[in-house]
């Protein structure tokens, strides 16, 4: 082996390096600017306030729990704010709905009068943030250990019952997060793949022939857009079958009996659910597009992933909601189209919405908007050269 000739490879790759300054700056820049947004997402996103609603059948014993608790949400607020609902439900049942309504982030239902049963209080929230329920939740109960007297609930300290009104109590990640497998993978692997499949059409000198036809540039954009377009719907559906599905394979001689797919359940529409998935795949087609026409290489397609993926997925309410993130990040994440995705992925597979809901709405009709503006973007960069 000659170390003359290995350091000559060396040589090369770090003159390569040195001609290339987009990848040499982003060797450097890139993971500074993902740790650091990281950092400021982790250290900065947590729950600052609580909106509750307090159910009290027991009159005016409960009452004096609620004072009580009114002077323990000053007390702390400082470092939380507690706000209480001006007005009482009349039960369970209406609490649950201002749950459902966002009016409130966690219904309290008072123990009442107790006859030899152990009292109980009752928490319910919405079930599709655990992370937020559970802080929210230690909050509320380190609160009411401080207000409630065992005196006027049978002499004994309440349980505490948790009940939701989306998924379940016990719901894992895997519930949690499933809408988000739809939209960001999709959206990931399709912009992968439309980069560096449009980049090559340049390189190949394919778009330079086209562009010396009277086809527009419009019309080539949207041609492309289309026969990519059908590749990713293809992913997406084989991703929202895998994602749904649940095929169980017996044994076979000595493998082991084994199941494909994740049979996730979804109370709302499959189909509507995939289209989400499909106009966000669509989007991430013409961004595709739009971006190689930055690119030489196939290399710097991939130096986009840390600069415009990874910051989709850590604001896009993949991790967290928008709602816990600091205020300059939330105005980010609203222009994000991985934030609607998700949005409205959730909206379908943990509430059940429809296209009856203006949430819904709204997140196709900017989504869909999305993919236009890239599409005009593209048609505005593409030039009469030769990569």
């Amino acid at each position: 082996m000659s170390a003359r000739r290995v350091l000559a490879v060396a040589r090369r790759i770090a003159e390569g390096f040195r001609r290339d300054h987009r990848s040499l700056g982003l060797l450097f820049a890139a993971p500074l600017l993902v740790t650091a947004l990281l950092g400021w997402v982790i250290r900065d996103s947590s729950v600052s306030s609580i909106r509750i609603g307090i159910y009290a059948p027991n009159g005016q014993a409960d009452e004096r729990i609620i004072q009580r608790l009114r002077g323990a949400a000053d007390a702390l607020s400082d470092r939380i704010e507690i706000e209480l609902e001006s007005e009482q439900a009349i039960d369970l049942d209406e609490l649950r709905t201002w749950v459902r309504d966002d009016r409130i982030d966690v219904g309290v239902g008072l123990p009442g009068q107790q006859f030899g049963g152990a009292p109980t209080i009752t928490f319910i929230t919405e079930g599709t943030d655990p992370g937020g329920d559970a802080a929210r939740l230690a909050v509320l109960r380190e609160t009411l250990i401080r207000v409630v007297d065992p005196v006027n609930v049978g002499l004994r300290f309440p349980a505490i019952r948790h009940t939701t009104v989306y998924l379940s109590p016990d719901a894992n990640q895997l519930d949690v997060l499933a809408p988000v497998f739809l939209g960001i993978f999709a959206y990931f692997f399709v912009f992968i793949l439309t980069g560096i499949s449009f980049l090559r059409e340049r390189i190949g000198g394919t778009l330079e022939r086209l562009l010396a036809t009277p086809v527009t540039r419009a019309e080539i954009v949207l041609g492309y857009s289309l026969g990519f377009g059908f590749f990713a719907t293809l992913q997406v559906l084989v991703l929202t079958l895998f994602v749904f599905g649940r095929l169980v394979v017996p044994e076979i001689g000595p493998l082991p009996s084994f199941t494909i797919g994740l049979d996730v359940q979804t109370v709302g529409s499959p189909l509507l659910a995939f289209a989400v998935a499909l106009l966000l795949a669509i989007g991430a087609v013409n961004l595709g597009i739009f971006l190689s026409t930055f690119a030489r290489t196939e290399l710097q397609i991939l130096q986009f992933i840390p600069v415009v993926i990874v910051p989709q997925t850590l604001l896009g309410g993949v991790f967290w909601p928008v709602e816990r993130l600091p205020d300059v990040l939330q105005a980010v994440a609203r222009v994000l189209p991985v934030t609607y995705a998700v949005d409205a992925l959730r909206e379908v597979m943990l509430k059940g919405a429809d296209l009856a809901s203006d949430a819904v709405r709204l997140d196709l009709v900017v989504l869909a908007g999305v993919a236009l503006v890239f599409v005009v973007l593209a048609s505005a960069t593409i030039k009469r050269e030769v990569a």
